[in-house]
């Protein structure tokens, strides 16, 4: 046994981990530290060989596949052979009879309320406490701070402080968002307001005339607060969304407003994924331990974080809950001030050794080490032990899922959650679920999924960056695959993102869970989520992913728009709109042709792609940020952009597209080109002209080892290399 490990029972433990758990999780939460490492252990032990033998038979069934394809290469695609095939191995399963999802104690944030909804790297406090906060955003600073807002013409930039001409022109675009959505008696507009009054229950506007009118619908006034006598906030609600328009004539900007509006904050994110997975760089006990405290941090409601902000040092706590005076009663109410949290577990396939088997050595499975620890800390949350600021109000843990192939991964989740609960004493079902739609083995299996999980089901979501990595590793060996953009508009995909919705409605989900769609990735392009996001609530979707609080500012007009209960509803009455065959058809190349250029074009949008996000993954240890493209473009990335990539660059390689020299080279070029973007980065390693360390080896990795990598993930390599770096930095090795 490593001097470094304690053991405890019969698991060896890091240090740094067992002091995390015994020092700052467990007190408070009524379990004792002994108690918990014994059920560690138990679950651990009953779960581990069941894992293993989930991941073999994901190995085995693509083994299965890869034969098939290998000995029809060249041949015309035969679907109906291709779907008979992967049910005579299993691959999809019979499907069961009809039923409903019947999910008890779901807060209505989940349950009823569309909006966006944000994935925070909890690794990250000050991030997470971003995140909690942006249950409420500022209309004002998203129109006036991103190219949503007017053009920077001359006499309308953002400068340095407040420009009023530009705050003007911010207002006519916020007016317009009142004119939409709550609407003037008399077709009166926002611009010509210079008053608002409450009178009882009513809400009376004087514009500028002095002429008093009212909104077109009266019920969408809900709340106000006074001081004293003077009119401070006008609460209004449109799609279960709320609105406050803030009021002081002596503030700077609401002087200069004529009827005193300093600002109008949105009810913006409504719920946030706070993530141990894809947007973190975690490989180690001392790097688990500080997502496991910000997760008690988040639970506890005492998460705080302070940091310097130019020159000046800051302060960021969890905000309080808003309080309103009810037009309806004259009596006080609140509303939620943070939104409220899943936590996205690691998936099955993802080993540690935070902990051991003191017999064995061997590490455990972390998403079971991930799945106790989320728990065991919730109980600060929906324990015994009430707080104001809590993130359930009904007593649920919302745990996602991600990377899980077809319903026997599902069913051991759900098997393991109930272990869970027994062995700490939570109540049967207090451990929901969120099942990600991202494995196509998941997604022609997606009611199968839900059914061992209906109890628990609370999420669904598609993301096409996961997702188009596994349908290019599953189906790798039959051929070529499309350039990206064509990946995007080939029919599989549309009928993917159809069937989830369909199946989600089918089981019941409505009223009880988001169906959930993917990440707007260019936190700098506002103007043009604004023009196309829309999509997504019009979709049926409930939710949907954004980069930054500031997006889910202007990401939730959409719902506001769009009221999604009234979409799903109408798409419940059509049936399903997908076919099995369009999502079964893989985006092969076929008879398409591409140049040279167009190839070679390709191969260096990839590359860039993944030696930006690799260079801070392997050498800073950030697993989600602003990444420029290769045209200087900042996206929002994520581990989905390496699995998506490398494997689409080791099929073009296997079927001789492109040549490993080609690659080499290519991928030399493109390092100088992040070397050059990252020039300013603190404790950026450059990966030029040497190109020998830790970040340019495991790039060539990913795409030299795609062919071999399980399901084309790459977490393994990147955790080699990161730990192998960190060895480095530290002047020892792992």
């Amino acid at each position: 046994m490593s001097s470094t490990y304690v053991r405890v029972g019969g698991l060896e433990v890091h240090p740094v981990l067992k002091g995390c758990i015994e020092n700052e999780i467990t007190p408070g939460t009524g379990i004792s530290a002994a108690k918990f490492w014994k059920d560690l252990e138990t679950i651990l032990r009953e779960f581990t060989p069941k894992c293993d033998a989930l991941l073999k038979k994901r190995d085995s069934i693509q083994a299965q596949i890869d034969a098939y394809l290998l000995e029809r290469q060249g041949k015309e695609w035969d679907a109906g052979a291709y779907t008979a095939f992967l049910a005579n191995i299993g691959y999809i399963v019979p499907e069961g009879p009809e039923f409903k999802v019947d999910t008890q104690n779901v807060d209505p944030e989940i349950a009823s309320i569309a909006g966006p909804q944000l994935v925070v790297p909890v690794d990250k406090a000050r991030f997470a406490l971003n995140a909690a906060n942006a249950r409420w955003g500022s209309l004002l600073d998203a129109f006036y701070g991103t190219d949503a807002g007017p053009p920077e013409t001359a006499g309308l930039e953002k400068g340095k402080s407040y420009n009023p001409a530009r705050g003007a022109e911010v207002f006519k675009l916020t007016h317009k968002f009142l004119d939409d959505f709550f609407p003037l008696s008399g077709g009166a507009k926002y611009n010509d307001v210079v008053e608002f009054k409450v009178n009882g229950s009513s809400l009376q506007i004087v514009l500028k005339n002095k002429k008093i009118i009212s909104l077109v619908d009266s019920n969408k006034f809900v709340g106000y607060n006074k001081n004293g006598s003077a009119l401070t906030s006008v609460l209004l609600k449109n799609n279960n969304l709320h609105v406050d328009i803030q009021i002081d004539r002596n503030h700077s900007v609401g002087a200069t407003h004529a009827a005193g509006v300093k600002d109008v904050v949105l009810e913006a994110a409504i719920t946030a994924i706070a993530d141990f997975e894809d947007s973190v760089s975690a490989v180690d006990a001392e790097d688990k331990s500080v997502i496991y405290r910000n997760w008690t941090g988040l639970m506890k409601g005492t998460l705080s974080d302070k940091f310097m902000k130019g020159d000046k040092q800051v302060s960021r706590v969890l905000n309080q809950d808003k309080s309103f005076v009810s037009a309806a009663t004259g009596k006080p109410f609140m509303l939620p001030g943070r939104v409220v949290f899943l936590v996205r577990n690691v998936g099955l396939h993802m080993m540690t050794d935070a902990v051991k088997f003191a017999d064995t050595g061997r590490m455990v499975p972390e998403g079971l080490l991930d799945l106790m620890i989320t728990a065991l800390a919730s109980f600060h949350d929906v324990g015994p032990a009430a707080k104001s600021l809590q993130n359930s109000r009904t007593g649920s843990v919302y745990i996602v899922k991600p990377k899980q192939h077809g319903p026997e991964e599902v069913q051991f989740t759900v098997d393991t959650f109930s272990r869970a609960e027994q062995l700490l004493g939570i109540p049967t079902n207090t451990l929901k679920i969120g099942i990600m739609d991202e494995e196509r083995r998941t997604t022609v299996n997606l009611k199968e999924c839900i059914r061992p999980a209906k109890s628990r089901c609370i999420f669904i979501n598609t993301g096409f960056m996961d997702r188009t990595g596994d349908e290019f590793h599953t189906s790798f060996y039959g051929g070529p695959f499309l350039p990206r953009a064509g990946v995007k508009k080939a029919p599989w995909l549309q009928a993917y993102e159809d069937w989830n919705v369909d199946t989600g409605i089918e089981t019941g989900l409505l009223g009880v869970a988001q169906i959930g769609k993917g990440m707007w990735a260019a936190p700098d392009s506002m103007a043009d989520m604004l023009k196309t996001k829309g999509a997504h609530p019009k979709a049926g979707a409930n939710c949907a992913w954004v980069p930054s609080p500031t997006a889910a500012t202007l990401h939730v007009i959409h719902y506001h728009e769009t009221f999604v209960q009234a979409v799903q509803q109408r798409l419940a009455a059509g049936g399903h709109r997908s076919k099995l065959s369009d999502i079964l058809l893989p985006p092969f190349l076929g008879s398409t042709k591409i140049t040279p250029a167009e190839i070679q074009r390709e191969l260096e949008n990839n590359a860039q792609g993944i030696l930006g996000y690799v260079s801070r993954w392997v050498g800073l240890g950030i697993g989600c940020s602003k990444v420029p493209d290769i045209h200087d473009v900042g996206l929002m990335e994520d581990r989905a952009t390496l699995r998506i990539s490398s494997q689409h660059v080791a099929n073009w390689l296997y079927h001789g597209l492109v040549t490993r020299e080609q690659v080499i080279e290519t991928f030399k070029t493109m390092a100088q080109v992040v070397d050059r973007q990252n020039g300013t980065t603190e404790g950026y390693h450059a990966m030029s002209p040497e190109f020998k360390n830790n970040e340019f080896q495991a790039a060539l990795e990913m795409v030299f080892n795609g062919i071999n990598a399980p399901n084309g993930l790459t977490e393994w390599t990147l955790t080699k290399f990161r730990r192998a770096e960190k060895a480095r930095q530290n002047g020892s090795r792992l």
